[in-house]
């Protein structure tokens, strides 16, 4: 099987429902920036320090990388299209899951008592990354519910996802280099 197909050389790429729809869409935006997100993700997850502590963290990016594919497949769907029967069902469990994760991460820090800068150990640095491009991913996905609203049952969920899921990279920063034996970046402002 050829990787290219020559069918997107003029700007046009189809939907998991099959629709052909301009790259720049928002919808074609929105999933490439969870499609970059998972990347990221995969980045952060390869530069993780070799310590057994670790591998609990790289089971959480493995079902994280999951579930942006299940994301991914719901955004490149339009709703009420007949793929849709066929996607997993987004469900509050998602993000709850994320919640959970976050807490136990939490658990083992210390308080912050001031901002800190994206930095210490390569995975901090990369999961601080998987943050920022996670909120963008948040902001296009909210701007393709204004422009073509996700009506679909689990796009509420799907959104808070999103916003958990950005959280979860902040906090699991700060257990990175917790685990690399490394102190947060303070800012000095």
């Amino acid at each position: 099987m050829k990787v290219y197909t020559g069918t997107g050389d003029e700007g046009k790429t189809s939907l998991f429902s099959g629709e052909r729809i301009a790259k720049n869409d928002a919808r074609i935006e929105s999933y490439g920036c969870v499609d970059e997100l998972n990347a990221v993700v995969g980045a952060l997850a390869a530069a993780l320090p070799e310590v057994a502590a670790a591998d609990a963290v790289r089971t959480q990016l493995g079902r994280i990388q999951s579930d942006l594919f299940q994301v991914g497949a719901w955004l490149a769907t339009i709703p009420g299209s007949p793929a849709a029967d066929h996607l997993v069902p987004f469900t509050i469990a998602y993000p709850q899951w994320v919640e959970e994760q976050i807490d136990l991460l939490d658990a083992g820090l210390e308080p912050l008592n001031a901002f800190i800068l994206p930095g210490g150990h390569p995975s901090a640095a990369w999961a601080h990354l998987a943050r920022t491009v996670c909120r963008r991913a948040e902001r296009q996905t909210l701007r393709l519910n204004d422009q073509d609203a996700l009506a679909f049952h689990g796009a509420r969920e799907l959104l808070v996802y999103l916003n958990r899921l950005s959280d979860y990279f902040f906090v699991l920063a700060r257990h990175c280099n917790r685990l690399a034996g490394e102190e947060d970046v303070p800012w000095h402002g």
